[in-house]
């Protein structure tokens, strides 16, 4: 395979504010604590020092979490690990996507794991453990229900509500009698299948089964995972909920922080609420939202007094739910972190965070975008070398492509631009000698040449498209092209699962991914099959 990287200033698919991150632009510095390099975490190592982490108790956590699952050698030393005050997280997050759902969610986990290997050779006094937090409160079904192997979108119906964490894996024997029927009976099908039908079918609950996932395809390379709905865990973080509830501290910080990134151009990732709790309990997860003096669970008839909310917290602190805007507090409270890898958006929504960090008294990690890949078959590949493109050249828009292909093989002169402009020119002439002896004509003489510039663009018109269809095959393929790798012209990686890539390569998919993807590298990696 060849391995190509592409800056990302080349890459017109990623948003504004995620290029000027990745290329740090000046006018974000002032949103994020770190530059991003190997050298600057001595100081984040010394800064998180600062922070209390309850290491016991999320040791045991963890403990009582593998309890579930084949615990490795390499995993259970990283859990043990955390409780040394030397040993620290590098952590990315998502939700429980079906079948882990989008190509990404694998690329943030190698990234995470690439940064802690790094830094364990960099800091050899301290240890580094690549976590990943699995969400599950505080997102909705419709966003983690599906998945796209093969470009046929398999859809998971639980007919249940609430946290999805929390939903019954019962109801996912369709979904896997119809992801077995599209990966077919190889060998790669069927080891990858068994993951999938092991965690599914021997996991209650749709979260564990999404770590026992996570933990088989990545357990050896000492990846930590964990859900955080635990009661521990929410003991720990009850005074910000507590505070979150009475003095709805988070709101102001956040929407000052998104005023200011407006000015500059960058739109508000979030929204943010006055109270950024959820309330959960069986089947259900609503906002909390308060009314005078009183407590209100949406679209239910719970209704708490101050009095009995703080009460409620403090007896269950399990039914409450921190949002995209607390959720990173949540996070950097329990976990002893120091840098956060995630996508472009992620990394949106925390810009606007580091104000509401040191209302809390939290160290505000290094932020690093995670890495970004486009893999190009073999097949494609020789394609491509046909059709003379390359890998490049296929960010551009379809549009784009196929008209520098006509114009670059075209045995003759396609453009009627020289011969517009002489006609406008003679028009407008024209208008000049009929002015001189009637104002009045100037007009129907420009009118009359702009409908001759419109007829002479028709048969320009007519000569491209006859180009068009001497080449229509080639034309075809670029087009083929450009849907594959770009599906609807966004990126291979926020569509295509990593189960059809792993059918025809195997661990080598993951062995690739591993040699090449470094998150302090700040460009587009292109695998390129042959």
């Amino acid at each position: 395979m060849e391995i190509l990287k592409i800056p990302f200033e080349q890459v017109p698919q990623l948003a504004a504010k995620d290029l000027a991150y990745t290329t740090a632009n000046p006018a974000l510095r002032p949103f994020y604590k770190y530059d991003v390099n190997l050298e600057a975490f001595a100081q984040v190592i010394e800064d998180k020092k600062k922070d209390v982490t309850n290491r016991a108790v999320l040791v045991e956590v963890l403990r009582e979490q593998y309890k579930l699952f084949d615990l490795n050698d390499a995993v259970g030393q990283n859990i043990e690990s955390l409780l040394d005050e030397n040993t620290f997280t590098v952590t990315t997050a998502h939700q429980p996507v079906l079948f882990t759902g989008p190509l990404f969610y694998i690329y943030k986990i190698i990234s995470t794991i690439n940064l802690a290997e790094q830094l364990n050779k960099y800091y050899p006094k301290y240890h580094f453990v690549p976590f990943f937090v699995n969400g599950g409160e505080d997102h909705d079904f419709e966003e983690v229900n599906h998945a796209t192997v093969f470009n046929k979108k398999i859809e998971w119906q639980s007919g249940e509500s609430g946290p999805v964490g929390r939903m019954k894996t019962a109801s996912l024997g369709l979904v896997l009698e119809e992801l077995k029927q599209v990966l077919g009976e190889s060998e790669n099908a069927q080891r990858i299948y068994q993951i999938v039908e092991k965690a599914y079918t021997t996991q209650e609950f749709y979260g564990l089964a999404t770590l026992h996932i996570v933990n088989e395809l990545f357990k050896e390379y000492g990846l930590v995972a964990l859900g955080t709905n635990r009661v521990p865990l929410k003991q720990i973080f009850m005074p910000i909920m507590e505070e979150e509830l009475l003095q709805s501290s988070s709101q102001p910080l956040v929407e000052t922080t998104q005023q200011k990134l407006e000015k500059l151009g960058f739109s508000s990732q979030a929204h943010v609420r006055e109270i950024n709790l959820f309330y959960l309990r069986e089947q259900l997860r609503e906002r909390i939202v308060r009314e005078g003096d009183t407590f209100k669970v949406l679209n239910t008839d719970y209704t708490f007094t101050k009095e009995q909310i703080i009460q409620e917290l403090h007896e269950h602190p399990e039914h409450f739910s921190p949002n995209v805007v607390l959720r990173p507090i949540y996070q950097e409270t329990i976990l002893p972190n120091l840098a956060y890898i995630g996508g472009g958006g992620e990394i949106s929504y925390w810009l606007e965070r580091m104000s509401q960090f040191a209302h809390f008294g939290l160290n505000f990690p290094m932020l690093i975008r995670r890495n970004s890949a486009l893999w190009i078959d073999g097949s494609s590949a020789n394609k491509m070398q046909k059709l003379e493109l390359s890998a490049e050249d296929l960010f551009e828009e379809t549009e784009v492509l196929i008209k520098n292909y006509i114009a670059k093989h075209s045995e003759g002169e396609l453009s009627l631009a020289e011969e517009k402009s002489v006609l406008e020119n003679l028009f407008q002439q024209i208008a000049e000698k009929a002015k001189s002896v009637d104002p009045t004509l100037e007009k129907s003489v420009l009118a009359e040449g702009a409908k001759q510039v419109k007829s002479l663009e028709q048969v320009e018109s007519r000569i491209v498209k006859s180009e068009k269809q001497r080449h229509e095959t080639a034309l075809n393929q670029i087009r083929g092209l450009r849907d594959k790798f770009f599906p609807n012209n966004g990126l291979q990686e926020r569509i295509d699962n990593f189960m059809p890539f792993y059918l025809k390569h195997g661990q080598t998919f993951f062995e690739v991914l591993k040699d090449n993807l470094d998150p302090l590298d700040a460009r587009f990696v292109v695998v390129l099959g042959k």
